[in-house]
């Protein structure tokens, strides 16, 4: 049996993983190989690995636990139950591994608007996060699909990036007189009905098609998506998802503890704005909480075995 289960390979997994290795805990990190950010030719505003590919930093992430007590293992987990005090979590090969501890680092799926030609060019030229890809996009002809209550912030936000944002209202509600102002006053055209089509050349974004047939052109794409935790093997745990304006997330406190005593989470599945600095950072806080729990449990069995 292992000090800890965590399970996700991504930033805030593989970085709780080394703190806890560094801890002389013996830590295995169940990873299904399905990062969120996958699509992106790079991850970014993370000191000394800006620009890397996501996959890439995966790889050094893991060569960084070589030295430890840390064991990868490949697979997606079906089932996470508590049996006698410890974790068993059943994997899809029918496998199973058990732990003291369990860290929920699986991260979010994201949920597009059902526009033709969008997806395909979700995390290059279509983005969500100005802070991770807007730099990639400066000064372009950037269109905001309204697709919830922030489609005005997004296309406020994105103004900094570049003075040619258009926004599409799309699904998104009409702007009251105040948020046109805002609009106006940063010179942001608003434009009106549902956007049907992403239309691109040589896999590039270049016009949308909206339903009255109009086309405007783009040189790129920003939509607020939809998140939906990756948590579905937790509910024999009674961990169940929580909503938020965004979607969906894992309760936890700052540390990264959840309600389920035992259970932590860190990185987008509790904090849907988290990036990949603040995820990685997140698991070492969540690493942390849970070598001080163990260190708890192990004192007092070892006060209870002192001589009466």
């Amino acid at each position: 049996m292992q000090d800890v289960i965590i399970i996700g390979g991504g930033a805030a997994g593989l970085n709780a993983a080394l703190v806890l290795g560094r801890t002389r805990r013996s830590v295995t990190v169940i990873d299904a190989g399905q990062p969120r950010n996958a699509p992106a030719a790079g991850a970014h505003g993370f000191i000394t690995r800006d620009g890397v590919a996501p996959l890439e930093l995966t790889r050094l992430g893991r060569a960084d636990l070589e030295p430890y007590d840390v064991n990868i293992v490949e697979g997606r987990v079906l089932r996470a139950e508590k049996l006698d005090g410890e974790f068993r979590i059943t994997l899809s090969d029918g496998s199973t591994r058990s732990g003291k501890r369990l860290l929920v680092t699986t991260g979010v799926v994201d949920e597009l608007p059902d526009i033709p030609g969008l997806a395909e060019h979700w995390g290059k030229d279509v983005a969500h996060c100005p802070f991770c890809h807007g730099w990639e996009i400066r000064d372009q002809n950037i269109g905001v699909i309204g697709s919830g209550s922030f489609a005005v912030h997004q296309a406020l936000l994105f103004r900094q990036w570049s003075p040619n944002i258009t926004l599409f209202i799309n699904s998104a509600p009409q702007p009251t007189e105040l948020e046109l102002q805002q609009l106006a006053a940063r010179g942001i055209p608003v434009v009106t009905g549902a956007v049907t089509a992403v239309h691109s050349k040589d896999d590039a974004v270049t016009h949308l098609e909206l339903e009255d047939g109009s086309r405007h052109s783009v040189q790129a794409l920003t939509v607020q998506s939809r998140v939906l935790v990756r948590a579905e093997f937790l509910a024999g745990l009674g961990l169940v998802p929580v909503s938020t304006p965004f979607g969906e997330s894992i309760e936890s406190d700052e540390m990264g503890q959840t309600p389920v005593a035992g259970v932590w989470a860190a990185g987008n599945v509790t904090n849907l704005s988290a990036t990949v600095l603040a995820s990685a950072q997140a698991g070492a806080m969540a690493a942390v909480s849970i070598n001080m729990d163990l260190m708890a449990g192990e004192l007092e069995v070892a006060m209870a075995a002192l001589p009466q």
